[in-house]
């Protein structure tokens, strides 16, 4: 027998009514007669504080929320994810990236086979490597030390090592060998290009990272890699000794959950590092994924991020639902994506260190939960994951909060800021001034959510405003404040919007760990890609397309 689906269930329609009620209700009223509104509405975990009472919602809207969540099975599903069962039941296997940042002294046996030693193996022959990068002792083919690391990866073999570098570029270690760490994802070459016009080959490294290791975006610029250094290092030094074999062992490291390919490749066997099936790519940056944050702010640091995302996995597993930071954050979305009809979410660090936050989420939300397909195949009758974006918020003040404040559209925000920074910069002066600034952002980051809330209200005025320069307010948000933005604070971050996504999935029924819709894409791009290099027929193609890769001929006849 079918069971219903979330939205037939009880606690789903007890909401739904609710909603009803709700709609109309401004979030200027919820604070009014409620001194301790902040109180009630605010959570604390792992060196983060999580402020939801500027959510359209009341008391009763939790409650019924939590029923939803107890409806759902979230407890069971909790307990499931971070257990090792198959929680990925399309791909029929767990999914396990909280299991890389557990301490050695853990365990976790999954199918007979105990993952913590692996997963601390993998991170000892990290600490290796960054060891000897750091110690200047990993050299080039002609013998002069590693200076620059270029990471080739797409998607979560890049956006996660390339938010978190920048985050932690503070935290650098001293005394060592420096390592400059770039990122490459863009197929096109324009990133890489520009790399290879810079930097020095003899002193020049890549990282292939590609848990598949047939991602063409990622080969089609190691293939160029390799060539401009096979072309420069051997033209230039053959009599040297410097081959081919010499160079692709001292200018590569590998990563991938495929050895095999990996040796087809060339990387040599003692510089590769390897990963896991059950761990998805957009999870991966804990384990051998994370090596260019290990090269930028060594592995000490690398091991507090794991750490701090650790915290949050216990928190996740032994918190009440009523007190749990991932599922009051899940919930809050479910809230306005399902029942409030907001589909629009964007998310607005405070902090120039987390540049690439909102992109990093982009991927996780958007690729883990855009399903429109529950796990026994049935479609939703009911919205999934909204469109997510956003970037610093001092910077989208002056550009999408127009849009925000007084536009059609409604949306929820995500507001992240640390509450203390450049309290330990040594001069006094400069202490001061930066100290100031930090405050002047922490102002502008509490003064947009205040005036999305309540709007005209917030600003005392004696007389009526025109209509154009009216604030309607009433735009739901959360705040994240993070006591400061250290490795160990920045992993419960990033781990805590993991766990919401998963909530939230668990709440619609869908797979949060397969990514089945942008396989057909490739496909077909694999396709197109032999046609306009082959000039093979077309006929088979829609008009639109076929008028697109006649263009191209054309031009490239025109450029011959």
């Amino acid at each position: 027998m079918t069971h219903p689906t979330i939205d037939q269930r009880e606690a789903w329609q007890a909401l739904a009514a609710h909603a009803r009620e709700m709609r109309t209700t401004h979030l200027s009223e919820l604070f009014t007669g409620a001194p301790t509104r902040h109180a009630a509405f605010t959570r604390r975990a792992a060196g983060l504080t999580l402020d939801l009472s500027k959510q359209r919602w009341r008391d009763e809207t939790l409650d019924r929320l939590l029923d939803l969540a107890r409806e759902a099975e979230v407890p069971e599903a909790i307990r499931a994810l971070l257990a090792g069962e198959r929680v990925n039941r399309s791909e029929d296997r767990p999914a396990l990236h909280t299991a890389l940042r557990l301490p050695p002294e853990a365990s976790l046996v999954v199918e007979g086979e105990d993952l913590v030693p692996s997963v601390h193996a993998t991170l000892e022959r990290m600490a290796t490597m960054v060891e000897r990068f750091h110690a200047g002792q990993w050299r080039g083919a002609t013998g002069r030390a590693i200076r620059d690391v270029v990471n080739l990866g797409v998607g979560g073999s890049d956006l996660g090592p390339l938010m978190v570098t920048h985050a932690l570029a503070d935290y650098r270690p001293e005394g060592v060998h420096t390592i400059d760490v770039h990122f490459a994802s863009t197929m096109d070459g324009s990133q890489l290009a520009d790399y290879l016009a810079r930097l020095n080959p003899e002193t020049t490294l890549f990282v292939l990272s590609s848990k598949s290791f047939t991602t063409i975006d990622t080969l089609s610029n190691a293939r160029t890699a390799r060539d401009w250094l096979l072309a420069r290092l051997m033209g230039e030094n053959r009599e040297e000794g410097v081959d081919a074999e010499l160079v692709m062992r001292q200018h590569f490291i590998g990563v991938s959950a495929s050895p095999e390919k990996m040796n087809e490749w060339g990387i040599a066997e003692a510089h590769q590092l390897e990963f896991w099936e059950w761990v998805g790519g957009r999870y991966s940056l804990w384990g051998a994924i994370g090596l260019p944050i290990a090269l930028v702010v060594g592995m000490d640091h690398f091991r507090e991020l794991l750490a701090g995302a650790h915290a949050m996995d216990r928190h996740f597993s032994a918190a009440p639902l009523s007190d749990n930071l991932p599922v009051l954050l899940a919930l809050a979305g479910i809230w306005n994506v399902n029942f409030l009809d907001i589909r629009a979410h964007s998310i607005l660090p405070y902090d120039g260190r987390l540049e690439f936050f909102a992109a990093y989420l982009e991927q996780l939300e958007m690729e883990s939960n855009g399903k429109s397909v529950t796990h026994d195949g049935r479609e939703v009758g009911y919205s999934t994951c909204p469109v997510l974006w956003g970037q610093l918020g001092p910077n989208a003040q002056h550009a999408f909060y127009q849009l925000l404040h007084q536009g059609t559209q409604a949306v929820e925000c995500d507001f992240i800021a640390p509450k203390v920074r450049y309290d330990d910069v040594e001069d006094p002066a400069t202490r001061d001034h930066l100290m100031g600034q930090h405050r002047l952002t922490l102002a502008n980051c509490f003064a947009q959510s205040r005036v999305l809330m309540l709007g005209d209200e917030a600003i005392e005025d004696d007389g009526p405003r025109p209509v154009h320069k009216r604030y309607r307010g009433n735009q739901p948000s959360s705040t994240l404040l993070l006591d400061r933005l250290t490795p160990a604070t920045l992993g419960a971050l990033i781990a805590l919007y993991e766990h919401k996504v998963f909530v939230q999935a668990t709440i619609w029924d869908i797979n949060p760990f397969d990514q089945w819709g942008v396989e057909l894409g490739k496909e077909i791009a694999g396709e197109t890609q032999r046609i306009l290099e082959h000039q093979a027929d077309i006929a088979g193609m829609d008009d639109s397309t076929r008028g697109l890769i006649e263009a191209v001929w054309a031009a490239e006849r025109g450029a011959r």
